[in-house]
């Protein structure tokens, strides 16, 4: 009863949220949940109602978090910046080793994304992040306190956009429904001289680019016989250069894309964890 007790607390501490978006060298604080900071900071980083995980994935939530709420600040961004998403916990760091990072795009038009109903958004995907060589997945980084980094394309055509970056918890997914979906959206205006955007096929919406049994969804990771294979669409093909796919022909379910931005994912089993791992009380850097 101790252990499982341990592991219930451990778990709920580790689900968290994007506590700070930087660019530049210039650092936009974000809020903890709205039950915890009911009244928050003005910020670029869309709140979340609770540090929960999405895992319905035909629900709303997956869009931007859990009851996101729009932003009231605009983070001004050059294409080809490198964003870093510090995503913190109750406790600290992130706690969570297994699993992707996936960061997308959408645009909002011509209006503010502060104004921008997320519902209605078109996405797009610009980097999939997944395991190292060594087996390492991309999430185990936050670990020790290091922000997820995902470099703006520096071809992006100059705009408003939302950028969804979203944790993907793999430990439990062996079982339908047992993935853990963490995203979190923030505001940016890009700036410069690019025109890529994507082809219109290489366009998906939330919910609706994921099915819960679907490749990378609905796995045993700790028994993996292939290369993982990230969900959703392939990163558009301006990101890397590459011609844009066919007008009519459909986006593949899944990718193994390389591409700036976006870790190499070998096949490499990971170990499952044996025992109790407590979650770690750290102090931010």
């Amino acid at each position: 009863a101790t252990l499982f007790s341990a592991s219930l607390i451990a778990s709920a501490a580790a689900h968290g949220w994007v506590g700070t978006f930087t660019v530049n060298g210039k650092n936009y604080a974000g809020n903890e949940p709205v039950e915890q900071t009911p009244h928050g900071i003005p910020s670029v980083i869309r709140q979340i109602a609770n540090n929960l995980p999405v895992k319905d994935v035909s629900s709303t939530d997956l869009i931007c978090g859990r009851s996101a709420l729009p932003a009231a600040n605009v983070a001004t961004v050059p294409a080809g910046a490198t964003m870093l998403f510090d995503w913190d916990t109750p406790s600290g760091d992130w706690f969570h080793e297994v699993g992707p990072i996936i960061t997308y795009l959408a645009s909002c038009g011509a209006e503010s994304c502060a104004k921008f109903d997320a519902t209605k958004a078109k996405w797009f995907k610009i980097a999939e992040q997944g395991q190292d060589a060594d087996g390492n997945w991309a999430q185990a980084k936050l670990d020790d306190g290091s922000p997820a980094s995902v470099v703006l394309p520096s071809n992006l055509k100059a705009g408003n956009y939302l950028v969804r970056t979203e944790i993907i918890a793999l430990h439990t997914a062996q079982s339908l429904g047992g993935a853990e979906f963490y995203p979190s959206c923030s505001q940016i205006s890009v700036t410069g001289s690019g025109s890529g955007v994507p082809a219109p096929s290489e366009l998906v919406s939330f919910p609706g680019a994921y099915k819960a049994a679907g490749s990378g969804i609905l796995l045993d990771v700790y028994d993996m016989k292939t290369t993982y294979q990230f969900p959703g669409p392939p990163v558009a093909a301006f990101v890397s250069g590459a011609p844009p796919p066919p007008a009519h022909a459909p986006a593949p379910a899944t990718t193994i894309a390389h591409t700036k931005g976006t870790t190499p994912t070998p096949t490499v089993t990971a170990t499952k964890p044996t025992g109790t791992k407590v979650c770690k009380n750290k102090n931010k850097k």
